[in-house]
């Protein structure tokens, strides 16, 4: 006696998968690449950053080996004033060079996450997946996440410009003081606000309810 045959369930076809796209939404979805210019020049404005850094940091080691002109122009970079000259590294000069420096290196993580997140995005998958070197965050972005996520690295950014004009407030007036301190919160408020609809818009909890 021969064994029953099996059948397979038909599939069901998926409308529109594999499809070419008609002329009007080929060059409607095409224009995407219009943004990868963008791309380019945030890559070139990194480097620049990158260039700035390595010129703050050459004049820090500079100044600590005693070099005068390297002492200025830090002194100048960063915006410094004081009544006494100054002729050596001090410790309020050396905090805010690091803090600069800091600087430079959220806003350059700032970038990589718009360069690479909105690339991901909004232009064309990088195919990253199983990549020793992908980002944690790559795995998981979406507009939702790439917004909340810069957000908050504005928000460090601020706090290290807040912290730069607190360490010299001498230099600054108190108008400049408050309006930084109020932007900042300002800026605490928009990310806490971001974070709170991106959650109200997110997907309800399995067997819940928003």
């Amino acid at each position: 006696m021969s064994a029953p045959e099996s059948f397979d369930p038909p599939t069901t076809p998926v409308p529109g998968r594999g499809s070419p796209l008609r002329p009007l939404p080929k060059l409607i979805f095409a224009s995407r690449w219009l943004q990868l210019p963008l791309y380019l020049g945030l890559i070139v404005a990194q480097a620049v950053y990158v260039v700035h850094f390595l010129v703050e940091l050459l004049h820090l080691v500079e100044a600590a080996f005693g070099s005068k002109d390297a002492l200025q122009a830090l002194i100048t970079s960063i915006g410094y004033k004081t009544t006494a000259p100054v002729t050596s590294l001090n410790e309020t000069v050396i905090m805010l060079v690091v803090l600069a420096l800091i600087d430079v290196v959220m806003i350059s993580n700032l970038l990589i996450m718009v360069i690479v997140g909105g690339y991901e995005t909004f232009v064309s998958r990088m195919d990253l997946e199983g990549h020793r070197d992908q980002p944690e965050w790559l795995s998981h972005v979406n507009a939702s996440v790439l917004k909340v996520k810069l957000a908050t690295a504005i928000i460090g950014i601020s706090s290290i410009h807040l912290l730069k004009t607190f360490i010299n407030a001498d230099n600054y007036t108190d108008r400049v003081l408050i309006a930084q301190t109020v932007i900042h919160i300002a800026f605490l408020l928009s990310a806490m606000a971001i974070a709170y609809t991106d959650r109200l818009m997110g997907p309800a909890p399995h067997g819940g309810k928003h």
